[in-house]
């Protein structure tokens, strides 16, 4: 145990104090635990987080005239897979879902002193046959003829979701009586409310990200919606149309396979005369973007194998590395690194332990060129702060290849970018609502992905990709704002009496929690 834990009531715990001194959004809180993270999640560690302003109140006659309580409700939407009894089942062994993908078609040799028969091995990525809400199967809702405000997240490990709400008969569980797409309006993301409403019938939903929705229900009394998605059971591309006609990896087997992931819950419309509610989408209109100078940063997203030849999603730089001060950063002078020819200034890809070579100053604001050399989308998340989605580019580069230390001293196999050419600006995915202040960002194959961050808290945080079996093996690094310990000033250490000699803090602003989305 370091340090920060405390001893209290005869166990361990930890305490962070959240300052909720932000614009009104719907977080989320999550288990962050190394290496363990699509494990927590998957068994339940998982929250909404929703915080309050003075105009997004959440209560009856707010500001905004938006619809509160018992018209507004939260949804965190995953997926699972079951054995017949009822428990959780996962896949890490020969025959489960996935295994042949990622471990016998990547060729992968795990030792069999390590990996027994095989397993339990991490695999790159998981797509449940259940959808669950709030931890329920498939759930229906009853509901008022009149406008209601949902707050939508998904929770999934890998799955991109393409989001549409149509109207069945009452008690239908299928789409054969399904009508049109119905409209409804987009006003915001986790991080707060959008520049303006926007109107759609499909919304592409990016793993780890919150999106919040006006739905109006006056429309079908007696009538059951269905909220669909057309997103298929496998790793999306930015491809139209979405999914594809087999699931993920063709004819899995395991516990079950795959048949309903195409509806995720229902409504029941009450069979009444409507209520006499509004919803004026013009209201909605309070983020103006980010306006501060910039510095440009271009890191890069890249598929690796590591040491077994398992594949392994990594992240590093598309340039040599500088910290704040404009000071290169090295690779480590260090046998593992020298070895295998990693010396002078960083860049290409890089291990999850390897020095941080994202390090704004602190106040600064930067935009980051999100270059992906990977064949998939990855909804790439960064901690502590919102950004602005700002456009989007095609570009090409020679991959060179180029060896990548793992935890351990082993040896993977990734790359950096050469020679790269900018093409033309490329639009945003189909579905894609971007104009809000947003946390995590979807980021195509082939393209580079620009977004506006200001970095105002000081100290080490992560940013990773939010599919949660990447980050876990090990698309995550760590981001430090402003002077590094050890690099800029003296390391500092923490004790239990330090610990002990901190004022108390209002009781009512302590948080039990291992990890904040914001």
């Amino acid at each position: 145990m370091g340090p920060q834990w405390a001893l209290v009531s005869g166990g361990f715990t930890t305490a962070f104090v959240y300052d909720n001194n932000v614009p009104a959004g719907a977080l989320w809180h999550h288990d962050h635990a190394l290496g363990i993270t699509r494990l927590n999640v998957y068994a339940g560690l998982a929250g909404f987080y929703i915080v309050r302003d003075a105009s997004d109140t959440g209560t009856q006659g707010n500001p905004l005239g938006l619809p509160a309580f018992p018209y507004a409700l939260a949804y965190a939407i995953q997926d699972r897979m079951f054995w017949a009894n009822g428990e959780l089942f996962y896949p890490a062994f020969p025959g489960d879902p996935f295994y042949d993908d990622f471990i016998t078609g990547e060729e992968a040799v795990l030792p069999e002193d390590r990996l027994p028969g095989g397993g339990p091995t991490v695999l790159a990525e998981f797509f449940g046959d259940h959808i669950v809400v709030n931890g329920k199967t498939w759930p229906k809702e009853d509901v008022k003829p009149c406008n209601y405000r949902l707050r939508l997240l998904n929770g999934t490990d890998s799955r991109f979701m393409a989001l549409q709400f149509v109207a069945v008969n009452a008690g239908d569980t299928d789409f054969t009586n399904d009508g049109a797409p119905i409209p409804f309006y987009v006003i915001g993301s986790g991080q707060g409310l959008a520049s303006s409403a926007t109107q759609t019938d499909l919304l592409l939903f990016e793993p780890g990200a919150r999106y919040d929705i006006v739905f109006d229900f006056k429309g079908p009394q007696g009538k059951r919606i269905i909220m669909k998605n057309i997103g298929g059971d496998e790793p999306f591309g930015g491809d139209e149309p979405f999914g594809g006609d087999e699931p993920f990896g063709g004819d899995i087997p395991g516990p079950h396979v795959f048949e309903f992931t195409d509806r995720i819950m229902a409504f029941d419309v009450a069979d009444t005369p409507d209520l006499p509610d509004r919803f004026d989408p013009s209201v909605i209109g309070h983020y103006g973007g980010n306006t501060a100078p910039v510095d440009r940063v271009k890191v890069a997203l890249f598929e690796g194998e590591d040491e077994f030849g398992r594949l392994q999603p990594l992240l590093g730089t598309a340039e040599p590395a500088t910290d704040y001060q404009g000071e290169p950063i090295l690779w480590p002078d260090e046998p593992a690194y020298r070895d295998v020819g990693l010396v002078g200034q960083m860049e290409g890809t890089i291990g999850w332990h390897s020095p941080t070579t994202e390090n704004p100053a602190l106040g600064s604001t930067e935009v980051w060129e999100i270059y992906s050399t990977t064949m998939d989308a990855h909804p790439i998340h960064l901690h502590l702060v919102n950004f602005q989605i700002l456009d989007r580019q095609a570009f090409t580069a020679n991959l060179v290849p180029q060896p990548v230390v793992q935890h351990d001293g082993a040896i993977g196999e990734g790359a950096r970018l050469m020679d790269i050419a900018l093409g033309d600006q490329v639009p945003s995915p189909p579905g894609y609502i971007e104009n809000a202040p947003k946390d995590v960002v979807i980021a195509l194959p082939g393209q580079v992905t620009r977004i506006k961050a200001t970095f105002d808290k000081p100290g080490r945080y992560v940013w990773h990709c939010h599919i949660l079996s990447h980050e876990d093996h090990e698309m995550m690094r760590v981001l430090h704002v402003g002077p590094i310990p050890g690099r800029h000033t003296a390391a500092v250490n923490v004790t239990p009496s330090d610990l002990a000699s901190l004022p108390p803090e209002d009781s009512e602003r302590r948080v039990f929690i291992p990890h904040l989305s914001k």
